[in-house]
């Protein structure tokens, strides 16, 4: 019987260091990764502690993936009665997750874009009032041109994350039906 729970136990190891990879191809830390998949796992909420020890890491980086894990909804802090330690649970639905960080990261782009589109357009506006210099118009317009189809880029995007976000991408791409 006891070999059974440790074979149970090798194969949730598998399944977490899958986790752990797959995510590094979002940008997520392969440490990172190894806390949410013993948290994804877990029967029950975990504190630091209780992390710590699972994944051989000190309590300090696990606090820190924490936190980038609780930024992106992926982990909840609970409270757990008769504790003072703070518990975390994983949220275990993968559609949840991937569109949190999508939306996520499609918002940030779009601020980032959208910022200096707001910086240089008057700039280059103010270049095609001043000048008369034919070749310096041409690429002035040109530019204006790709900011402006960089902004259509982002009105789709946050057309694709409200989407997301309301669930409506669903209707596209449904999930599985139990």
């Amino acid at each position: 019987m006891s070999d059974h729970f440790e074979k149970l136990d090798e194969t949730r190891d598998v399944m977490i260091s899958a986790i752990a990879q797959s995510m590094v191809i979002y940008g997520v830390t392969p440490s990172v990764g190894r806390i949410y998949g013993v948290l994804y796992f877990a029967n029950e909420p975990k504190s630091l502690d209780d992390i710590k020890d699972q994944v051989a890491m000190s309590k300090a980086s696990v606090s820190n993936g924490m936190r980038e894990l609780q930024e992106t909804e992926m982990v909840t802090k609970v409270w757990k009665k008769g504790e003072r330690k703070d518990h975390f649970i994983a949220e275990k639905d993968f559609f949840r997750n991937f569109l949190n960080f999508f939306m996520k990261k499609l918002r940030q782009e779009r601020n980032l874009i959208m910022k200096a589109a707001d910086q240089t357009e008057p700039i280059i506006n103010d270049i095609l009032k001043e000048t008369d210099n034919q070749p310096l118009r041409e690429q002035a317009k040109t530019d204006l041109k790709l900011i402006e189809e960089s902004k259509d880029y982002l009105n789709w995007t946050m057309n694709l994350a409200n989407a997301m976000e309301s669930g409506r991408i669903f209707e596209y791409f449904p999930k599985k039906q139990e």
